[in-house]
């Protein structure tokens, strides 16, 4: 099955069970403004919904993954950032927060193929991700510093769970500019590929062969258990396993585990997490 929908802004492309997004400004680099926003969080709430999906692929087009935040757009729509920075009552982000932690939300996998420029927002929106495939000479940033601003779309969550601290303060305090193998160096960036769509796209394909429950149950029992203590790490061990053990996705991995050079069984839509 192929299905395509188009925005001006964000293209959606669904083929074999998985989800390719593209950042479609290539003319500012993918830099954000209001309507890119909007699009973003719209897609990553349509694949939510859709329990076909069993990952997905974020890519940029043109010659930059994403620039960040437009700023020459923000300086003529300055009510921008007073609209997304709102926060209601009841939700634990604003939509500048939520275009980023959006993914990390997902129930299933988000592999980022990074290339050209990656700065500010663009760098948040990749560090949700599950998976970070960069080229070795792409250019990263965390910019905000460069406005006198610290990042603020979910960076602190994010950039705690994959680096040093000392490291996350230094790149935000100065701003400065760094490779994609740099980026790997630090644990920012998780494979380096002269192709990165290519390679984001083969390891979507090997996710997308696993039972959809179990590698959503994955994600959501690292996402749990990542840097708690034992006792509540083994108590979401069990918890997890209980809501997988005995359900049709299961009994068909063990039939195919079993099956010995036999044809293997299609697993079917994700009934779980």
């Amino acid at each position: 099955m192929i299905k395509i929908m188009e925005n001006d802004k964000v293209l959606f492309h669904l083929e074999d069970h998985i989800a390719y997004v593209s950042l479609n400004r290539p003319d500012k680099h993918n830099g954000l403004d209001e309507a890119m926003i909007v699009q973003l969080v719209q897609t990553a709430k349509r694949i939510k919904k859709d329990r076909s999906i069993r990952c997905v692929v974020l890519q940029g087009q043109g010659t930059s993954f994403c620039a960040g935040l437009d700023f020459n757009y923000v300086a003529k729509h300055p009510s921008m950032i007073a609209k997304l920075f709102l926060k209601w009552p009841w939700r634990k982000d604003n939509m500048f927060q939520r275009v980023a932690h959006i993914w990390r939300d997902l129930p299933i996998p988000v592999i980022a193929a990074i290339h050209g420029n990656c700065f500010g927002a663009g760098m948040q929106i990749i560090l949700a991700c599950d998976y970070r495939v960069a080229t070795p000479e792409a250019n990263l940033s965390i910019l905000e510093m460069k406005w006198g601003l610290i990042p603020d779309m979910s960076g602190m969550v994010t950039l705690s769970r994959l680096t040093r601290v000392d490291i996350a303060q230094e790149l935000t305090m100065t701003g400065r500019f760094f490779s994609g193998k740099e980026a790997a160096d630090y644990g920012l960036v998780s494979k380096l590929s002269d192709n990165p769509v290519e390679m984001a796209q083969a390891l979507a394909k090997t996710i997308a062969m696993q039972s959809p429950d179990a590698v959503a149950a994955t994600k959501y029992l690292y996402k749990k258990t990542w840097q708690q203590d034992t006792r509540m790490a083994l108590f979401w061990e069990r918890i997890t396993q209980l809501r997988l053990l005995g359900r049709k996705n299961q009994r068909i991995a063990m039939q195919n585990g079993l099956a010995k050079g036999k044809v293997k069984k299609t697993f079917i839509d994700r009934s779980s997490f």
